[in-house]
């Protein structure tokens, strides 16, 4: 699974970045979590307000730190359709 934080750097980018990664761990799911703050990558996830987080290629969030929760949430719905298509 490949997951992405983008963001420019700000406060809220960097704490959905934590949580991300410490949602991944407690899950103990295989998952690459990159945190990226290039701009021009943003632009091309077409994110209009950051942060935003993006499974497997999917814009799945944008403009707000998510909770713990709603991580875990987004990346077992990713697994799951990842599941379906095997």
């Amino acid at each position: 699974m490949e997951i992405k934080v983008l963001g420019p750097g700000c406060q809220k980018c960097h704490e959905l970045d934590k949580r991300t990664r410490e949602v991944v761990r407690e899950l103990g799911i295989d998952a690459d979590v990159e945190y990226v703050q290039d701009i021009k990558k943003l632009v091309e996830h077409a994110i209009l307000f950051p942060p935003g987080l993006v499974i497997n290629g999917k814009l799945v969030s944008s403009g707000k730190v998510l909770s713990k929760k709603e991580i875990g949430e987004l990346i077992n719905s990713a697994a799951s359709q990842d599941e379906s298509k095997t």
